[in-house]
């Protein structure tokens, strides 16, 4: 299992960037961002930062989606990013929640997350698209590798790894079919065998193998014996998972949908978006301990390597600390030299 933090970016720059680095020397392969730009700082030019400050971690968005930018904008922010970072980027994107709605908007559909996630890695990799009935062509996207007219195979390819964000079985069942890796924003091991079923259809639907798209589990994490205070710190994320419940549940029977994902909107009684992903935020006044147990990681470190195993025994590739519940610079202390040492040399960067 490799391990990945996401920040939401709502403090000082200098501080995201520091972060960064402390996560890429505690073994930490990934580190992705949030990408809603009215609550929280624009993504792309702390991206920037990252890059420059780092040496091997992958990075990227987490999630952007196809409304927040026209898609030619975000391919071209990504491509100038791999050409950064060495090619070291990833796109993740979905259907959009917060940056949406804070705007009194809703979210997109899945045929436009669908086409945006081609384009978007089609365009960022160097590849022409026709995008509002116009041929559109990003060709210095890999002047790193083949020159400017791209008129040969390029050796090697430039990349750009496409993760979706999923809870229906629609969207999984999308996932599966174009997508590198899917963002399961839970650490349920149930949730995720069941979302694993539909993710593997639309893979075998598309003819794809579906041990080659990678899993994400993404969840925040307290490590600690009070288990009463922890499970405050975190309370905040099961109320956030709650606004895409009750999106499936208004598109969905909810026969068709797990208890376990379900049950626990129904005492929600609404949800303000200037707190999200807020500690200690009325919107999780609702999440009860049972829900903050399954959904997010809390407890000693022996607790934590427990869970980790679970998920990574169930074919979680990559877990994600969603790195913004308070004393981040110590949950990275003790992530970096109690728990991911325990997940082999391959979490390690040195030598990669």
């Amino acid at each position: 299992m490799e391990f990945a933090i996401t920040l939401k970016l709502d403090m000082p720059p200098t501080r995201s960037v520091a972060l960064t680095k402390q996560a890429e020397e505690a073994g930490f392969r990934y580190a992705w961002v949030f990408d809603s730009h009215v609550l929280w700082q624009d993504p792309y030019p702390l991206l920037t930062l990252m890059a420059h400050n780092t040496q091997h971690m992958r990075l990227g968005t987490c999630v952007t989606n196809p409304a927040v930018r026209d898609l030619t904008v975000t391919a071209s922010s990504l491509a100038t990013l791999n050409l950064i970072s060495g090619g070291r980027m990833d796109l993740g994107i979905g259907r959009g929640d917060s940056s949406r709605r804070v705007l009194g908007k809703k979210p997109t559909t899945l045929a436009d997350l669908e086409v945006a996630a081609l384009k978007i890695r089609a365009l960022a990799t160097g590849r022409p698209v026709t995008h509002e009935e116009q041929t559109v062509q990003l060709p210095w996207a890999c002047q790193d590798t083949c020159g400017p007219t791209c008129e040969e195979r390029c050796h090697p390819e430039p990349s750009l790894p496409i993760w979706i964000a999923a809870y229906g079985p629609k969207a999984l069942h999308l996932t599966g079919r174009i997508a590198d890796g899917v963002i399961l924003q839970f650490a349920d091991p149930a949730l995720i065998k069941w979302c694993l079923g539909f993710l593997h259809e639309g893979a075998r639907a598309a003819g794809r193998d579906p041990a080659a798209i990678k899993v994400m589990a993404a969840a925040p994490v307290w490590v600690a014996d009070d288990l009463a205070y922890a499970r405050n710190q975190v309370r905040w994320f099961p109320a956030l998972v709650s606004n895409h419940v009750v999106d499936l549940l208004a598109r969905y029977d909810q026969t068709m949908l797990p208890p376990e994902l379900t049950q626990y909107v129904s005492a929600r009684a609404g949800y303000d978006y200037q707190k999200h992903a807020e500690v200690g935020s009325s919107n999780a006044e609702f999440v009860t301990d049972d829900v903050v147990d399954r959904f997010c990681i809390v407890g000693p470190v022996e607790e934590h390597r427990r869970r980790l195993h679970e998920l990574a025994a169930l074919g979680v590739h990559q877990f994600n600390i969603y790195l913004m519940s308070g004393e981040e610079e110590a949950c990275l202390e003790v992530y970096g030299s109690q728990i991911v040492p325990a997940f082999g040399s391959a979490s390690k960067l040195v030598g990669s």
